[in-house]
């Protein structure tokens, strides 16, 4: 009797409402895109004239001219994975008591040397360097 019971239970507890998940089929997830690598571009003149005519050129800037006294630095970040960049530095004039004149432009890329050119002469002479960089 205990069997049948409990059979007649599990039957009557089975015949409940059947239950459909209809849920909508799951949309594939999207691939992620690429990491966005940003680099850090930096123009740098250093030496002991007086002054200097620095030249550069870049995307944020364009051609750009500026007379100004040693250190100079001027930086700017970028996406782009490759990019035409140049530096010229002139010296306008040492101090007449420089007994070792130096000149020195670097462009920088993402903390790496990409061009450098250095000069010890007063002839006032520029000092130029460019290229095509890439990541």
């Amino acid at each position: 009797m205990k069997r049948s019971l409990l059979v007649a239970l599990l039957l009557v507890a089975g015949c409940g409402d059947t239950i459909v998940n209809n849920l909508p089929p799951t949309a594939p997830t999207p691939e992620k895109a690429p990491a966005v690598i940003k680099t850090t571009i930096e123009f740098r003149v250093v030496g002991n004239a007086s002054s200097a005519r620095v030249r550069y050129s870049s995307p944020v800037d364009g051609l750009a001219q500026v007379v100004t006294s040693l250190p100079y630095f001027n930086s700017f970040v970028t996406e782009a994975s490759s990019m035409f960049l140049s530096l010229e530095a002139t010296p306008v004039a040492y101090p007449t008591i420089i007994t070792f004149p130096f000149l020195s432009i670097q462009i920088v890329a993402g903390g790496t040397t990409f061009r450098e050119a250095t000069t010890s002469d007063a002839t006032l002479s520029p000092l130029q360097v460019s290229g095509t960089w890439r990541r």
